[in-house]
């Protein structure tokens, strides 16, 4: 299902102005006030999120890139137009960082998704190019058990053969169906190419009462 005219035009509006970077946020502490829509992004590490946040945000160093899994280590908080908080969630997965700053990463990932009443939803991105592993599994059942809303994107789906998409869409779509939390709407991505990165801005404009 394709994106509306209107959603389509709100969410080319809301990412128009220059997005800044608010603060990193490493405990509960430090969290922006909940005056606003929130929408986050994760994904396991190397899954190409940061590109793709800076693809929906037209900018490109916003988020940091790296090929060095695991480089973002915060909740990283971004204002957008003034009407929304992006939030680029740590990744998770394989990571080069010590075990007791993992553990520490995922007890503040598990808190900011339970007590968020403003996170209206989580994109979840996978990559098409393996599929839903065990440990997006995971991540879904503790959305689902925290009753935040995700929405599966698939990333790199320019890496894929037109009949390998059509597999990876199917099998994801059939594997959420099952899940409450989920939303049914998968969204097929290439931060290379453009592709799908108008529908994430009206997803997220939608999210925001802008339609």
């Amino acid at each position: 299902m394709s994106a509306s005219g209107p959603a389509l035009a709100a969410g080319e509006a809301l990412f128009a102005p220059q997005v800044t970077f608010l603060r990193g946020v490493v405990e509960l502490g430090q969290l922006p006030p909940m005056d606003r829509p929130e929408v986050a992004f994760a994904g396991r590490s190397n899954v190409g999120k940061s590109s793709l946040i800076n693809a929906v945000c037209n900018q490109n160093s916003l988020a940091r890139a790296s090929n060095e899994p695991g480089r973002t280590r915060e909740l990283n908080f971004f204002d957008v137009s003034g009407k929304l908080w992006l939030v680029d969630m740590p990744g998770y997965g394989y990571a080069k960082a010590p075990k007791e700053l993992i553990v520490r990463w995922t007890a503040l990932m598990g808190r900011y998704l339970a007590g968020r009443a403003s996170l209206k939803r989580v994109m979840l991105l996978i990559d098409a190019r393996r599929g839903l592993t065990d440990t997006d599994e995971e991540m879904m059942a503790d959305l689902t058990r925290a009753a935040v809303v995700f929405q599966i994107v698939l990333t790199k789906m320019d890496k894929l053969k037109p009949a390998e998409q059509c597999a990876v869409r199917d099998a994801t779509i059939l594997s959420i169906a099952k899940r409450p939390a989920a939303f049914p709407q998968v969204i097929e991505t290439s931060s290379e190419t453009g592709a799908g990165i108008a529908e994430i801005r009206a997803a997220i404009a939608e999210l925001c009462g802008l339609v």
